[in-house]
Parts: C-alpha cells; structure tokens; sequence
C-alpha cells in the first residue's frame, strides 16, 4: 500500500504511480513468468574499486541509454534473486541494469566484513564513475537491504544519482545486532576482540571483528539521509511482514528523508518470497516514471 503524503515533505509532480492493486493480473503474471526466462544480453565485467579490489558483476544489456545499478543485500551476492528478478523486470522493459558482488562478496575480491557500509558506497561509487567512464552514466540506483543502506549512503555523500530505490533497508544499525551475535556481544567482543557466528548448518559462517562491529555502530542513517538533496527522488519499499528488518525502520525514512515516496507492500517478508513480481513492478514503475521526468525536464 501506499501511505499517505504525510510521510513526505516533497512529492512528486506527474506521470503518477500507480497502486499495486490497480495492476493488471496479466501483467504480474507476465513478470513473474519473464523472471523464469531472462531475455537480452548478459556480460561480465570487472571493475575495480579504490582499494584496486576487483569488483565483478554482470551487465544485463537492452541498448538502452539507462543504466539501473542494482546492489545485493547482507552476507548475499549478484546471483541472489531478487537481484536476478529485478533486473529482468527491467529487461521487459527495455532498460539495462548491472548487477554486482560488493567486495568480500560473491565473485569480488576483498574479505567480508561485518560493518563496511560506507566502504560499499564507496564501491557502488567506483562502479557509477566507471559507466560513466564509458559515457553510460547510470540514471538509478537500487539496493535490497543492506544494499539499500549503500544507495541511501551513496545518495548522502556523492549527489550525483536523482533517483534512489531503497528495498527494506534498515535505519537504525545499532538494532538487529543482537539478534545476529548475542546477548552479550559487546562483553564478548571487548574481552576476545572479536565473533564467530555460526549457522545452525555450519556452512556461511563469519567472523566478526571489534573494529567492523563499531564501523557499523558509527554509522548514523539518520544524520545520513538528511544529506541526501531535495532533487534527489527516493522511493522505500518495505514488507509488511519483515521478519528481518522491522517496518517502521521504513516509516523513518519516510519522516526525514526530503523527496520521498513509500510503498510498503502487504504481507511481504525480508526477501518478498511470494511478492516478487509486486516488487518487480514497483521497482520499474517508479524507475520509469523518474525516467520519463528527467526526459520532459530536459527538452
């Protein structure tokens, strides 16, 4: 659903959004089908970030002139398929998109850590300068969860990017901790000067060091998004049922955040597992729609 202007300072002017309940059944289904058979071109490329880390992620090319930079989640990579569904839902629409692994993630080189969230703009950053390197500025950003603390933090810092998307990212970073470490995890840490999580499977575990941990500790979403300029159009998407990320952290954003539209979507979780193609159209319909604006602005 849609909540209310209240939420905003600044709203939008024309083409409007249309509500999720007002789609086409024909036309979720038609995403949803299209995200089993991606279309277009895929190509790998390698980017290196300022750490001369190589980044690697694949260009999902339409020949299109837009370029929509799409940006994974915690502990998550390229591949994850909200990132594989997103960019094919802009394929069906003729735009291109680029996926990639952040460092210590997926393909990319580099060691994963725990906090790092500003180093991700940062990586983010060093991949908007090099399509623009190659006259292909990207016109969006994206980012699902962790991946939409580093566009919000991208936006904030650089300013270069109008139109931001942020999918179930989280506003205040002290929260969420405990959940993940303990308890006593900063006794813990003071004392051993570091923590091995483990999952009940065995397999994806990761240290993390007193120094990551107060990287993320110190890095203040609120103080942040009030960075970001009035130009810049934001947009949230967050599930209802979040079982990861609670969804007033969504409705913060909405309070501080200049140039904002929120939609939360009804009985999604974390990862949409059964709102995919809502998702899908929403991410394009808004990515459209600001597309559309910067076209009528410039002639």
């Amino acid at each position: 659903m849609l909540l209310s202007s209240s939420f905003t300072s600044i709203s939008f002017p024309s083409p409007k959004f249309n509500l999720p309940h007002n789609r086409s059944p024909k036309r979720i289904l038609k995403m949803a089908e299209a995200a089993k058979n991606p279309v277009g071109q895929q190509r790998k490329i390698i980017v290196p970030n300022k750490h001369d880390e190589k980044l690697v992620g694949l260009l999902h090319e339409t020949g299109s002139a837009d370029l929509v930079i799409l940006c994974h989640g915690f502990r998550d990579t390229k591949e994850n398929y909200i990132m594989v569904n997103l960019a094919v839902a802009l394929e069906n629409e003729g735009i291109s998109s680029f996926r990639f692994d952040f460092a210590g993630n997926g393909e990319s080189e580099g060691t994963f850590q725990f906090g790092n969230y500003r180093r991700e703009a940062d990586d983010l950053h060093s991949v908007v300068k090099y399509f623009s390197g190659v006259k292909r500025a990207p016109s969006a950003i994206v980012g699902h969860s962790k991946g939409g603390n580093a566009v919000l933090l991208y936006a904030s810092t650089y300013h270069d990017i109008r139109t931001v998307v942020n999918v179930s990212g989280r506003y205040d970073l002290k929260k969420g901790i405990e959940e993940r470490l303990g308890k006593d995890f900063m006794e813990v840490i003071k004392k051993e000067g570091f923590i091995d999580v483990k999952n009940k499977s065995g397999d994806g575990n990761y240290r993390v060091t007193e120094e990551s941990l107060m990287d993320r500790l110190s890095t203040d979403m609120h103080e942040s998004c009030l960075q970001i300029d009035k130009e810049c159009r934001v947009v949230t998407i967050h599930g209802t049922a979040d079982e990861v990320i609670p969804v007033e952290d969504a409705l913060e954003f909405a309070k501080i955040i200049p140039n904002h539209k929120l939609h939360l979507i009804e009985g999604a979780n974390h990862s949409y597992t059964s709102h995919q193609a809502e998702l899908g159209s929403l991410v394009v319909d808004f990515i459209k729609a600001a597309l559309q604006q910067d076209k009528a602005t410039s002639n």
